[in-house]
C-alpha cells in the first residue's frame, strides 16, 4: 500500500547532499544537526506565491522546488519535505497543524512536525518565519537556549484548540506566542487545504506582501516588501525601511536562486504592493510569518 505521504517518492541522498549531511542513524544529535542544516539551507518565502506560479504542496512538487532547485518556501512545504526526509530515515514523526495569532480566531495555517525518540516528544518547526533552529521538547514549561535564540513550549489551553501547544520565543519585551499547534489527525488533503487558503483567500497576507526570511550565521534577516528587520542574539532588533532598489541585493546576499525573469517579475510585483494595501480587505488577516 503507497504511503499517504507518498515518502518514496523523495531522493533522500540528493536532499542530503543539498543540507550537506550524511545519512545518519536516528539520534538526537543527528535530528538536531538535521534540523538545522534544513533551516539554514532554505528560505521562508512566499516568493511563488506573489508570482502566482505556485506548484503545489505535494512532496513530488516541493522537492523539485526545494531538492532541485535549491529554493524555499513556507510551513507546508518545508514541513512536507523535512518530515518525508524524517520517515525515510527512520524516525516516528507526526504531522500537526496550527495557528499563527489569537487561537479562538485565527485559521490552522501553520505545520510542524512531532518526533517520538527515545521516549520524548519534540517539535520541529523548520518552517515559520523565524525558525526554531533545533527541535525542542513537547513539555510544559520546556525551554532551550541554542546559541542565544531562545524558545518556550506551553500547554494550550484546552478550551481553545483542544490538547496542543504553545510556541514562544524570547525577544527584547519578553516571551512572545509564535503559534499554538494542536493534536489532531492530519492528513495529506488537510495540507492541501491550508495551502489553498493561504495562497488564494484574497485578504491573505500572503498575496498583498513579501516575505522572505533566512537565518545566517550570526543573525536573522527578514524582508518584507516595505522593511528589513535583522535579529542577532542578544542584541536589539534592528528594523528600517527597506530602500529604493535594496530588494535585488537582498535577493543575491540571501542566497535566494531565482531565474532572471522570476527575479524581473518579483520586482514588478512588488513595485506595485503599496497602492494594494490600501484594499481594506488586506487589513482583515494580520501577518503569517509561518
Amino acid at each position: 500500500m503507497d504511503h499517504p505521504w507518498h515518502i518514496d517518492e523523495l531522493d533522500l541522498a540528493a536532499y542530503l547532499d543539498r543540507v550537506g549531511l550524511p545519512e545518519r542513524e536516528p539520534d538526537r544529535e543527528s535530528l538536531d544537526e538535521l534540523h538545522e542544516a534544513h533551516v539554514r539551507a532554505f528560505t521562508f518565502d512566499n516568493i511563488d506565491v506573489l508570482l502566482r506560479q505556485h506548484q503545489g504542496v505535494e512532496l513530488a512538487a516541493v522537492q523539485a522546488k526545494f531538492v532541485g532547485r535549491g529554493r524555499g518556501g513556507y510551513c507546508f512545504e518545508h514541513a512536507t519535505l523535512f518530515a518525508a526526509v524524517l520517515e525515510r530515515l527512520g524516525y516516528d514523526v507526526q504531522r500537526h497543524l496550527g495557528r499563527v495569532g489569537a487561537a479562538t480566531e485565527a485559521p490552522r495555517t501553520h505545520c510542524v512536525v512531532e518526533i517520538s525518540l527515545d521516549g520524548e516528544r519534540l517539535l520541529a518547526d523548520p518552517g515559520f518565519g523565524m525558525s526554531l533552529m533545533r527541535p525542542i521538547s513537547l513539555e510544559d514549561g520546556a525551554e532551550d537556549d541554542h546559541r542565544g535564540w531562545r524558545h518556550q513550549v506551553r500547554r494550550a489551553d484546552p478550551g481553545e484548540v483542544g490538547p496542543g501547544w504553545e510556541l514562544h520565543r524570547l525577544r527584547e519585551s519578553g516571551w512572545e506566542l509564535m503559534h499554538t499547534t494542536d493534536e489532531l489527525p492530519v492528513h495529506p488533503v488537510d495540507v492541501l487545504m491550508g495551502h489553498h487558503f493561504t495562497s488564494t483567500y484574497p485578504s491573505t497576507h500572503f498575496l498583498h506582501g513579501l516575505m522572505l526570511a533566512r537565518h545566517g550565521v550570526d543573525r536573522h534577516t527578514t524582508v518584507t516588501h516595505e522593511t528589513v528587520t535583522i535579529r542577532r542574539p542578544g542584541q536589539p532588533t534592528e528594523h528600517r525601511d527597506l530602500r529604493e532598489g535594496e530588494l535585488e541585493e537582498l535577493l543575491h546576499e540571501l542566497g535566494v536562486p531565482l531565474s532572471a525573469d522570476e527575479e524581473v517579475r518579483l520586482l514588478d510585483v512588488v513595485a506595485g504592493l503599496r497602492p494594494r494595501l490600501a484594499d481594506p480587505r488586506a487589513a482583515r488577516t494580520p501577518p503569517h510569518p509561518g
